[in-house]
C-alpha cells in the first residue's frame, strides 16, 4: 500500500513539475511559483491518500466478531445488556431463534451456531447421551421454575383438582419427570423413588386423584391449556404466552437447593462445541452474561419466570 501512495505522490510531482514548466515558458511564470504550486499539488495529494488510508484503517477496526447464539422463546431482553457490554470488546451476539427444543443442540453440533443458550443441564445431558453430540456447557445462567397454570373456567386452586381432570405436562424425559415430580410435590401423584427427578408417565406407582396426564411438546402447553384443568408450564414459555408466574400459577417448583436436591441440574447453561470450550470470544460472552447489569436486566423484565443462578448472582 505504501509504495503505491508514493508512487501517485512522485507521480503528482512530476506532473506538477512538467504543468509549471509550460505555464512558465507561456505565460512568463516564475520557477519559484511553479515550485510553489508543484509542492502545494503534492501535499493535497498526500492528505488524500492519508484520509483515505485513514478511512480504510477505521472500516476493518469496525468489523466486530459476530457470535450467533442459539435461543427458543421470545424472552432475550438480557442479549440486548450483553451485546453493550461487549461491544469494548469488538463482540456482537446475534440470535438465531428455534421454535423447539429439539433443534438447537443439533444446530451448534453441525456448526450452524456457535453457541445455544436455550436449555438446563439436566436436558443437555440427556441430549447428549440420545444424539450423542459433542458438546458441553460452559457457564451458568438462570434457572426457570415450573409452575402450574390453571385454567379459570374449571379450576381455582389445586385442591379443585379431581378424577377424570386432564394435567398437560411437557413432553421431552427431563421436564416431563420435572413435572411429575411437581405432581407429587402436590399429592396427586407418587412415582418410584429409585427414579430421582426424571420419572415417566410409567414410572408413577400411584393415583392419589385419578388424573389424565397429557404429554404436548413445551411451547405448546399453554395454547392446548383451554382443553385442561391445567398445565404445567417453565418460566420461559409462560412468560413467551403473557403469564406472570409470582401471580399466575397456582403451584410452584422448589427451586431451593437446600430443599429439592436435583436444583443443581435444572440450571440453565450456554453451551458451546467441546472443541471450543476454552475459545476466548466464547468466554468473553459468558463472563457478560454474569454480571450485575444481566442480572438486573433479568430482574426487570421477567417477573420471576427466571431466577439468576450463577454463582454471587442475587435475586
Amino acid at each position: 500500500m505504501k509504495k503505491r501512495i508514493l508512487s501517485k505522490k512522485a507521480a503528482a510531482v512530476i506532473l506538477a513539475a512538467s504543468c509549471a514548466l509550460a505555464l512558465a515558458g507561456c505565460s512568463g511564470q516564475s520557477s519559484e511559483s511553479a515550485d510553489t504550486q508543484a509542492a502545494g499539488q503534492e501535499a493535497e495529494g498526500a492528505a488524500d491518500a492519508g484520509a483515505a488510508q485513514e478511512a480504510e484503517g477505521d472500516e476493518t477496526a469496525a468489523e466486530p466478531t459476530i457470535v450467533k447464539v442459539g435461543v427458543v422463546g421470545e424472552y432475550n431482553a438480557q442479549w440486548d445488556t450483553i451485546n453493550e457490554l461487549l461491544k469494548d470488546d469488538n463482540i456482537q451476539v446475534e440470535l438465531v431463534k428455534f421454535t423447539d427444543y429439539a433443534a438447537p443442540n443439533r444446530a451448534l453440533d453441525d456448526g450452524e451456531i456457535d453457541l445455544n443458550a436455550f436449555q438446563h443441564k439436566a436436558f443437555l445431558a440427556n441430549d447428549i447421551e440420545q444424539a450423542g453430540y459433542d458438546i458441553v456447557d460452559i457457564g451458568d445462567t438462570i434457572i426457570a421454575p415450573l409452575g402450574v397454570y390453571n385454567n379459570p373456567d374449571k379450576i381455582t386452586t389445586m385442591d379443585d383438582i379431581k378424577d377424570g381432570d386432564i394435567i398437560a405436562i411437557p413432553s421431552d424425559l427431563t421436564n416431563g419427570g420435572r413435572a411429575l415430580k411437581l405432581l407429587e410435590k402436590a399429592g396427586l401423584i407418587e412415582c418410584d423413588p429409585e427414579k430421582g427427578y426424571t420419572p415417566t408417565k410409567a414410572d408413577i406407582t400411584k393415583y392419589n386423584v385419578q388424573i389424565e396426564i397429557k404429554e404436548a411438546e413445551s411451547a405448546t402447553l399453554y395454547n392446548i391449556l383451554p382443553d385442561c384443568a391445567a398445565a404445567i408450564i417453565n418460566g420461559g414459555n409462560a412468560y413467551t404466552a403473557g403469564l406472570d408466574p409470582s401471580s399466575d400459577a397456582i403451584f410452584q417448583e422448589d427451586v431451593d437447593p437446600e430443599t429439592n436436591e436435583a436444583v443443581p441440574q435444572l440450571i440453565n447453561v450456554i453451551a458451546a462445541r467441546t472443541a471450543d470450550k476454552d475459545n476466548e470470544v466464547y468466554k468473553k460472552v459468558v463472563e457478560a452474561y454474569q454480571t450485575p447489569e444481566v442480572a438486573q436486566t433479568i430482574k426487570e423484565a421477567y417477573k420471576g419466570a427466571f431466577l439468576c443462578a450463577w454463582e454471587g448472582a442475587e435475586n
